[in-house]
């Protein structure tokens, strides 16, 4: 998982660079505008690995350790006025969960869609984007075709099932508390006792 954070003195910084939703763009725009965005903005990032993550859920939701991760990257840029991208139902609460590990005081504007309303969370959203994309590419040199590490990726799937069925363990590059590999798992664990 990486979570950025982009800060600029004013939002015209951003204004005629075309920042949108890291979704919305190419992957070679998102490359391009990473570029200028790191020469033009202060820009900081947290990565945390499958492993650093499942430690984390021992002891908070995975929406808790977003919002750590949010307060992280904002204390790195120091603003006094921050937008996130708010992963709760509940945009109040999010905002809390993110001040709760400030510190450092600030505003905290918490708003769902916020990387297609902001400009600064745009730009951070693209951070982000290229930041993971480039984790999974070096990660992919090791395992072989990993896909986009989305449990909507039929190729993250495969490379799932397959290197379960070889190594009867989830590889140490997938969480182990996602969904989506305790579904795996069980799954698996249906079938062999199915053999019986």
């Amino acid at each position: 998982m990486v979570v950025a954070a982009v800060g600029v003195s004013s939002e015209d910084i951003l204004a005629d660079l075309g920042v949108k939703d890291s979704k919305v763009l190419s992957a070679k725009e998102r490359e391009r505008l990473y570029i200028i965005l790191r020469k033009k903005c202060r820009v900081a990032t947290v990565k945390l690995d499958a492993q650093e993550i499942d430690i984390v859920r021992q002891d908070m939701t995975l929406n808790e350790a977003v919002a750590r991760a949010h307060a992280q990257v904002i204390d790195k840029l120091s603003p006094t006025l921050a937008y996130v991208d708010a992963c709760d139902v509940n945009t109040f609460r999010y905002a809390e969960m993110v001040k709760n590990h400030l510190e450092l005081p600030c505003e905290i504007v918490s708003e769902h869609h916020a990387d297609e309303k902001f400009p600064v969370v745009s730009a951070a959203s693209i951070i982000a984007k290229v930041t993971r994309d480039r984790v999974i590419a070096t990660l992919a040199k090791k395992y072989g075709k990993i896909g986009s590490g989305y449990p909507s990726d039929p190729v993250t799937i495969q490379f799932l099932n397959s290197y379960i069925d070889e190594h009867r363990v989830p590889p140490p590059i997938a969480r182990k508390s996602w969904k989506t590999v305790s579904a795996i798992l069980a799954k698996k664990t249906q079938s062999s006792l199915g053999d019986f």
